[in-house]
């Protein structure tokens, strides 16, 4: 008897196991349908905005959404022409010089901060940490005209001097997301480094920040694609006349009343995109581990 009910209730939930497949695989075409789709309404702007970097300009604005043709290709004029006219060599290498900098700084600064806060754990620790918490929700608007009246003061309108500002807009995101990931560490590991013979320093960089490089990456990221593409920021703070990003470059392809280079701006945008695209697509497979690893240890 108590091998027919045994038989019965494998034969029950190996039955049971194949509708719930066939239902996950139903539903799961129908979210990769969906989710394909969504992907081509975020990927068809950029698609759009290469396509008419190869048009004349005339045709930029006439037949915006068509692929170009015989009569309105231009090869690569429009990007010689956008490099020319924008200075975009200079620009490209002082916004590279602006990201890379911040981005490590950023990173540096707010890991060992992070550790700091989560290690000590009291009153001094937890107070920085809702200053940090409230950086994320004061709006920009509100600290437009004292920080560009400080950055004069202090001599920061220079590409290394916008470190220091991009560190201090960035810590809030930064720090929220490492103390999260610290408290899944268990610190009984930092102690038996420590023991060991291990000074602070050599704890945080040689057993903290391996465990913690998912979510480095992943902060890397969204700091790099919002510094890189940050325009405001840099327009308040920096000498226009000695340093340009890119973002600052494209805008003075604007002549008066109005008129735009269309053709050389698309080439610009085109060229400014490539490296930020190629960053994400080489660290992408770490932002979904990061972003988990921040969000589970509240």
């Amino acid at each position: 008897m108590s091998n027919a009910i045994k038989a019965a209730n494998t034969a029950t939930r190996t039955h049971t196991g194949k509708v719930e497949k066939k239902e996950y695989m139903k539903h799961g075409w129908f979210w990769t349908i969906l989710f394909a789709l969504v992907s081509i309404a975020w990927i068809y702007p950029i698609l759009l905005v290469v396509f008419n970097s190869f048009k004349q300009k005339i045709y930029i604005s006439s037949q915006t959404f068509s692929l170009p043709n015989a009569k309105s290709w231009v090869g690569l004029s429009n990007y010689t022409d956008g490099i020319e006219k924008t200075d975009f060599i200079s620009s490209f290498w002082w916004t590279v010089v602006i990201t890379v900098g911040s981005v490590a700084l950023i990173l540096l600064c707010t890991s060992m901060c992070a550790w700091w806060i989560v290690r000590v754990d009291n009153w001094a620790a937890k107070g920085l940490y809702l200053l940090f918490l409230f950086n994320m929700i004061v709006p920009f608007q509100m600290v437009m005209y004292p920080l560009a009246k400080l950055t004069d003061m202090f001599s920061l309108n220079t590409p290394w001097g916008l470190w220091i500002i991009y560190l201090g807009f960035g810590a809030g995101l930064a720090v929220f997301m490492f103390t999260g990931v610290v408290k899944g560490i268990p610190s009984e590991i930092e102690e038996a480094a420590m023991i060991d013979g291990a000074s602070v320093p050599r704890t945080f960089f040689t057993v903290v920040v391996p465990m913690m490089k998912p979510s480095i990456v992943s902060v890397a990221i969204l700091e790099t694609m919002w510094i890189w593409n940050d325009y405001l920021l840099p327009y308040l703070t920096l000498d226009g006349n000695k340093y340009m990003t890119i973002s600052i470059a494209v805008q003075y392809l604007k002549g008066g009343y109005g008129a735009v280079d269309m053709g050389a701006m698309m080439g610009c945008l085109v060229l400014a995109i490539i490296p930020i695209v190629v960053f994400y697509l080489f660290c992408q497979k770490f932002i979904i581990a990061g972003v988990t690893a921040g969000a589970v240890k509240g």
